[in-house]
């Protein structure tokens, strides 16, 4: 008898240690997906055996009572993380745990360009498939009202950049990070501002930084553009720049400024209004921020393309005639 328990025991110790062995084994190697790759979701509260099965259902061919167990014996199941999870090809079950437990969401990324207006800025999350549309058929003022911000005019106030989302995000929690980010760069640019510039409040700021994005095409000019139009405010002379007019015309604008556009007023008509618009015109990045509140040491009043993305800058009108004449009429 003593024999035969002994037998019975180095059998169940072997049998134990081959199990053991063979788990060892199998936690490093490479799941059966059914997909290239398969989307996960763990919601809040979901506990391990829960998340074991989601992982089947999703397409992963394991034993949900394999996973679990694995899950348990690792010490790391209570430690899963809620979120939405990419799984792909070559995943083991060991990755998996780890992923699952530092959080590690497939990011997707919109990015918001510098120098689009809000109407841009709203249809670019409109197309991100993987985003939740909460502010879809909501107007620009309710919009503001749900940043906190209500009876704020919205344009300008996000700041243009590449934001990284978990599936499922709400398009509201990517604009609140938009104008979290641009309160902060307008605060750190207002803090540089320079003696020279006659702006006198962050608002006026960001609304020159929104024609100075708009007017530069080479990025070197961008404190020059600032400083004629610093110097415009400063004699009391119109800014009379063409993308507050088109920026008046909203959907009106068909691609053509014409004469009669910039003899229509409008309250960003810069033409025919003195000073600032009231608004900003477009979201600026950091570097025409800067540029609004620290503009170059010129004289210059007048600027015309020059055809390359770059600019002519002219101090006097006739100086600026005959540089329009060389650059635009080919004189």
């Amino acid at each position: 008898m003593r024999r035969f328990l002994v037998r019975v025991f180095l059998l169940a110790a072997l049998l134990g240690i081959g199990i053991g062995g063979w788990a060892f084994w199998w936690v490093d190697q490479p799941l059966r997906l059914r997909a290239p790759s398969l989307d996960l979701s763990i919601e809040p509260g979901t506990l391990p055996r829960a998340v074991a099965q989601n992982v089947a259902s999703a397409g992963v061919d394991v034993s949900p009572d394999l996973l679990y167990w694995w899950f348990r014996a690792s010490g790391l199941g209570r430690q899963i993380k809620a979120g939405s999870y990419e799984m792909e090809a070559g995943l083991t079950p060991k990755r998996l745990l780890s992923k699952l437990t530092r959080g590690e969401e497939a990011l997707r990324a919109v990015t918001l360009v510098e120098g689009w207006n809000f109407r841009q800025f709203r249809a670019a999350l409109a197309k991100e498939d993987q985003m939740k549309p909460d502010t879809r058929g909501l107007t620009d003022e309710a919009i503001m009202a749900l940043m906190g911000q209500p009876g704020l005019h919205p344009e300008g106030r996000f700041y243009p950049d590449t934001y990284t989302y978990a599936k499922g995000t709400s398009d509201i929690a990517v604009l609140k990070r938009s104008m979290r980010s641009m309160d902060k760069r307008l605060a750190a640019a207002w803090a540089q501002r320079s003696p020279a510039a006659v702006i006198k409040t962050e608002n006026q700021a960001l609304v020159l930084a929104s024609i100075v994005e708009k007017e530069t095409g080479k990025a070197a000019d961008r404190a020059q553009v600032a400083a004629v139009f610093n110097n415009r405010l400063r004699v009391g002379m119109p800014l009379q720049t063409d993308p507050t007019v088109i920026y008046g015309m909203g959907a009106g604008f068909d691609g053509n400024l014409r004469k009669k556009d910039l003899q229509t007023d409008t309250p960003w008509n810069t033409y025919t209004r003195p000073g600032l618009p009231p608004t900003p015109i477009s979201m600026p990045g950091m570097a025409s921020l800067l540029a609004a509140v620290h503009p170059a040491d010129t004289s210059a009043l007048y600027f015309v393309a020059r055809g390359d993305g770059s600019s002519h800058f002219s101090a006097t009108l006739d100086e600026h005639n005959r540089a329009v004449n060389k650059f635009q009429r080919g004189q």
